[in-house]
């Protein structure tokens, strides 16, 4: 009998759309704002039409294929997404100069790439006539194995191919991943919320933010019966999430939502990143890492040491049924020992069935509403 449940929020309760669109504009601007490489400051700006922003998305994700690829590795992570694009992108970027600019190339690559350095390569970059090819980054991993974090090995490995450069820099999550992270938050939460958000102000202002554009992938109040119903039947309820405490505390008050979850259940990409930081492991705690629903079962006031050192399987695993629409929130569930329920209205659609059959989803449902066929 189920004891407790907890959701994931991104594809099952609220719509992934603006992440995507946050992420792929993030990409794009570090590409071409003259805050950053430069490469066409004339073909960035901070306020965009949504037709605009879809065809930005479908170039830099490649009409999302690159973002399907990642998830069906297994990583669910946005900024994850943003960095290793933005990575191979750069690194497409440099064989394009690597005859002219050999000495140079090795020095950026064999340290951190920080806001300094990116404006290096901007005053380089603006003696040449460079090509962007986002298709490459299909090119350049649809044919490795590595999964979730393993993937960002992956592009030392292209930097020694593509450039004869040993290095291990885009392996860890550096200044480069850090730089990404921010940008994608001033598009995100906007000027408005940036510094409380991430306690620096907007590298580049002028952005109004998505938080107040979120989409529910049901109707709130259907959402918000969902929640009252398993409530009602002594049911615990939490939330592990890949959201930023900020964007997740947000929307579930202004939906009503909020008042059938203890927050020290609701756990969050803050609570994760402060938990690395402690440990200082190299060990990623995002999932499909099972810390993230671990902390949310056991609690947020949890020590990190606690979580990391919990005995798995869980011995009590079949009362816990996790609720999630990518292959890493199942990896973890099925580490944890737990149930697990596929909902199929994540990034891939009615296409995430198939890959949840082969790895024994428990349950497949087509909307989050259907949670309560269950209980």
């Amino acid at each position: 009998m189920v004891k407790t449940i907890l959701f994931d929020v991104d594809g099952v309760l609220l719509s992934e759309e603006r992440y995507f669109d946050a992420s792929g504009l993030t990409v794009w601007e570090i590409i071409h704002s003259d805050h950053y490489l430069g490469l066409a400051p004339d073909q960035f700006k901070t306020v965009y039409r949504d037709e605009e922003i879809n065809r930005i998305r479908e170039q830099v994700f490649v009409q999302d294929e690159v973002l399907k690829l990642l998830k069906s590795r297994g990583l669910n992570a946005n900024w994850d997404m943003i960095y290793l694009t933005l990575s191979d992108q750069l690194i497409h970027l440099l064989t394009q100069i690597k005859e002219d600019e050999a000495d140079q190339i090795e020095k950026w690559l064999t340290a951190e790439i920080n806001y300094d350095t990116i404006a290096e390569m901007k005053a380089v970059f603006s003696k040449y006539e460079l090509t962007l090819d986002f298709t490459m980054f299909l090119e350049d991993f649809k044919h490795t194995t590595e999964t979730k974090q393993g993937l960002l090995k992956v592009l030392d490995n292209i930097v020694f191919d593509k450039l004869g450069v040993k290095t291990d820099i885009f392996s860890r999550k550096g200044a480069l991943w850090s730089v990404g992270e921010h940008a994608s938050q001033e598009w995100y939460v906007g000027d408005k919320y940036i510094l409380s958000s991430t306690g620096k102000p907007s590298v580049q202002p002028g952005k109004k933010g998505f938080l107040e554009e979120e989409i529910p992938l049901a109707k709130p109040e259907e959402i918000k019966a969902l929640f009252s119903n398993i409530r009602s039947k002594g049911i615990a309820l939490g939330v592990g999430t890949g959201r930023p405490q900020l964007e997740t505390f947000g929307p579930f008050k202004a939906l009503g939502w909020l008042e059938f979850f203890q927050e020290n259940h609701i756990a969050t990409a803050d609570e994760v990143l402060k938990a690395e930081t402690e440990l200082q492991s190299d060990l990623p705690l995002a999932k499909p890492n099972p810390f993230t629903y671990l902390l949310s079962l056991k609690g947020t006031e949890t020590s990190a040491q606690e979580i990391v050192h919990t005995e798995l399987p869980l011995k009590n695993g079949k009362d816990i049924l996790i609720v999630g629409d990518s292959l890493a929130d199942l990896l973890a569930a099925q580490k944890m020992g737990c149930l697990f329920a596929g909902i199929l209205t994540g990034l891939s659609g009615q296409e995430a069935r198939a890959e949840f059959e082969e790895h024994g989803a428990d349950y497949i449902l087509d909307s989050v509403l259907d949670v309560q066929t269950i209980i």
